[in-house]
């Protein structure tokens, strides 16, 4: 009887699971602009909050290693693999940037002031160079 149930609490594990994934997927497109905000119908574009999406996902995805079922494995590996190439178009083509990563048009304002060795946007960064955080997060999702 113990076995019984534990299949059939397995199978409801494996279904919250893929629901789990699911949900995180989609706040992540949801974030990336993929899809419309439903308060507003509004596509939004927010990449630090789409990575900390995906960046949770592929920290599920290590935690778990072996310890998924191969429909849960694939339905994981899936949706991460398809958030990354999206979250890539989406930083190439010029979505709102991140922190670590600001947007092109900010780039030709500061030249404004050659001598100040910070740019007019890093008060918000951290000390460190946003060279430094470009590089730790585009292990990620490199090519």
């Amino acid at each position: 009887m113990a076995e019984v149930q534990r299949s059939t609490n397995a199978g409801e594990t494996t279904a919250r699971f893929i629901e789990f994934v699911m949900m995180q997927a989609q706040n992540a497109s949801l974030f990336m602009g993929l899809m419309p905000n439903p308060h507003n119908n509004q596509p939004e574009v927010n990449l630090d909050l789409a990575r900390m999406f995906i960046d949770q996902l592929e920290m599920i995805k290590e935690k778990t290693r072996g310890n998924l079922s191969n429909e849960e494995t694939n339905v994981l590996r899936n949706a991460l693999t398809n958030l990354q190439m999206a979250y890539v178009e989406v930083s190439q083509k010029g979505g709102i940037s991140s922190a670590a990563e600001p947007p092109p048009a900010a780039a030709p304002e500061e030249p404004a002031t050659p001598s100040d060795p910070t740019p007019a946007a890093s008060p918000e960064a951290p000390p460190e160079s946003a060279g430094d955080s470009r590089k730790r997060f585009s292990k990620s999702y490199g090519s």
